[in-house]
């Protein structure tokens, strides 16, 4: 999986680098990005996995697309930031719609309630790539 997303064959997807808190190895999972009111997101549909903690601690990511990376400071928002955010990404991420409780159909005030199941980080360019 993380070879056709990093050559952006999987919709909306990218391979996710995060450095580890504790080794400083570089970590790597496929995820969905989300476009809303003109900005960038990220959800942790499965809760605070490690790669959550690792962005926590960094502050920094990289995402890794038709095998380009651009890198990105994050930014974990509010539950009523993340309650839209998290209704967009529920409607194009239907492999993990099990995960919530609100359903595609539901209001932004439904999936703000699970904003703490469910963080979500704001995209800001850091303006270095590789590719």
């Amino acid at each position: 999986m993380s070879a056709l997303v990093r050559a952006g064959v999987v919709p909306h997807s990218y391979l996710l680098t995060t450095r580890g808190r504790r080794t400083g190895r570089k970590r790597a999972n496929p995820v969905t990005v989300v476009e809303h009111a003109g900005r960038r997101w990220l959800v942790a549909p499965y809760g605070v996995v490690p790669w959550v903690l690792n962005a926590r601690a960094s502050g920094r990511i990289g995402l890794t697309r038709r095998f380009r990376t651009r890198h990105y400071t994050i930014r974990e928002v509010s539950a009523r930031e993340a309650g839209p955010v998290l209704q967009k990404y529920v409607a194009i991420a239907s492999a993990t719609r099990d995960y919530f409780q609100a359903d595609k159909n539901a209001s932004p005030e439904e999936f703000a309630a699970e904003a703490d199941r469910h963080p979500v980080f704001e995209l800001a360019p850091c303006g270095t790539s590789e590719g």
